[in-house]
């Protein structure tokens, strides 16, 4: 494998590659690897694996008395009720 050194790199710019490495779990450098596979058409194609973030907004909102209304409710309704069986 070969080694490339990038110079004259923008300081903004390293900063987007470290938000994107973060976003999706990898290395700058496998994101940088990435970037250029694809804009070079040797992306392989993924299948299966499409991966949505539109509705990452709703995640982690409850306070933990929300949760534990929700919760609740959800494990009452899992009850089974043994006179009717």
């Amino acid at each position: 494998m070969k080694t490339i050194t990038v110079r004259g790199m923008e300081a903004s710019l390293a900063e987007k590659l470290r938000q994107a490495s973060k976003k999706e779990g990898k290395s700058v450098n496998q994101i940088v690897i990435d970037t250029m596979k694809k804009q070079l058409g040797m992306e392989k194609e993924k299948k299966f694996t499409v991966v949505h973030h539109d509705m990452d907004h709703l995640f982690g909102r409850w306070s933990a008395e929300e949760f534990n209304r929700i919760q609740g409710k959800i494990d009452s309704e899992r009850k089974i009720d043994k006179d009717k069986y």
